[in-house]
């Protein structure tokens, strides 16, 4: 089987486990990302790990599940708003797990586990409230067209970039971080990235078509950090991929780190839109 017949078919599964998992049912969602979840943030300490570092792996991956699952029960209104402060808790535990460990260099160790659990579970565990936006004046009502939509216009972002900058792509953005990203894709992608909220803002009217618009172009800025942040890592360590369990794509890291840096900033202009 060919690398381009193997990156469609293994495209094709990702986007239909995602939009799956988003769209058939609360439950469905949590389950679905917790796992997802657990393969990305376990892929980080891997890549990590290659570096000559000693992250708690597990005690990471573990509490970053738990973390998001805790968010998603959070986000419907079965636990009080006061949980939300577990985050902190986690933390100093990942502190402490570390001070009784026999492994040296504590600081690095517990430093870099940390990082994984707020660069990988935070943005995870915001994807629950973005999932339960305030729509119409109803608060935790599972409303799964944004996140989807956040993820149609990353998709396009991704592909439109790709292919204008292959095209036509002359002028560089980071030679040193990642030498095939290129000013014209960055454009190209924006402007289909736009073209794709203003088509969410038709069929998801319960967000204005101004505040997609924004959610676009938050996508496609903070997404394109996401992707360049990731790569300098990569870069750094001498890896290629963040794993292979998606066959011609890498690891679930490598079509998420984009997703990573965007949601965030999208979760914090819902907020001030009034629609979280």
């Amino acid at each position: 089987m060919s690398n381009l017949a193997k990156r469609t078919i293994f495209g094709a599964v990702y986007v239909l486990i995602m939009l799956g998992g988003i769209l058939i049912h609360p439950f469905a969602f949590a389950v679905v990302f917790a796992v997802i979840l657990f393969f990305t943030q376990f892929e980080f300490y891997a890549v990590v790990e290659q570096a000559g570092h000693k992250p708690s792996k597990w005690v990471g991956t573990i509490s970053g599940v738990l973390f998001f699952l805790l968010s998603f029960f959070l986000s419907i209104g079965l636990l009080p708003k006061a949980f939300g402060f577990t985050f902190l808790a986690i933390i100093v535990f990942m502190f402490i797990f570390e001070l009784f460990s026999s492994r040296q260099n504590t600081l690095e160790n517990s430093g870099l586990s940390v990082l994984g659990f707020i660069y990988i579970a935070g943005p995870f565990s915001l994807m629950n409230f973005v999932a339960h936006a305030s729509i119409n004046g109803q608060s935790n009502r599972f409303y799964p067209w944004v996140l989807a939509g956040i993820l149609f216009i990353l998709w396009v972002n991704d592909s439109f970039a790709y292919l204008i900058g292959s095209a036509f792509g002359k002028h560089k953005m980071c030679q040193k971080i990642s030498p095939k990203k290129s000013w014209e894709g960055l454009i190209g992608g924006a402007v289909f990235a736009t073209i794709m909220g203003i088509i969410n803002a038709l069929l998801f009217q319960e967000i204005s078509m101004t505040s997609w618009i924004i959610i676009a172009l938050l996508t496609v800025a903070f997404g394109t950090l996401g992707d360049l942040f990731q790569s300098k890592i990569k870069r750094e360590i001498g890896v290629k991929d963040s794993g292979n369990i998606l066959p011609g794509h890498g690891g679930f890291l490598d079509r998420l780190d984009s997703l990573l840096f965007a949601i965030p900033i999208i979760f914090i202009w819902l907020i001030f839109s009034g629609n979280l």
